[in-house]
């Protein structure tokens, strides 16, 4: 069943308020380093930027 144009602009929406959107740019051959890891992404680029600024702060 396709997602109706109404549930697109309230997704849209949620993810606007609720998120802050970064574009980031990796030397080849990265994609597949992480991707060789068996964690998406997206969830080992937020894992390893959290880490480092919760290290960050505690070093502070």
């Amino acid at each position: 069943m396709p997602v109706s144009n109404a549930q697109k602009r309230a997704t849209a929406k949620y993810e606007k308020e609720a998120y802050d959107k970064i574009l980031v740019r990796f030397p080849k051959g990265t994609k597949e380093q992480i991707q060789a890891t068996g964690e998406s992404l997206n969830g080992y680029i937020v894992r390893c930027v959290l880490e480092k600024l919760k290290k960050i702060s505690r070093d502070s």
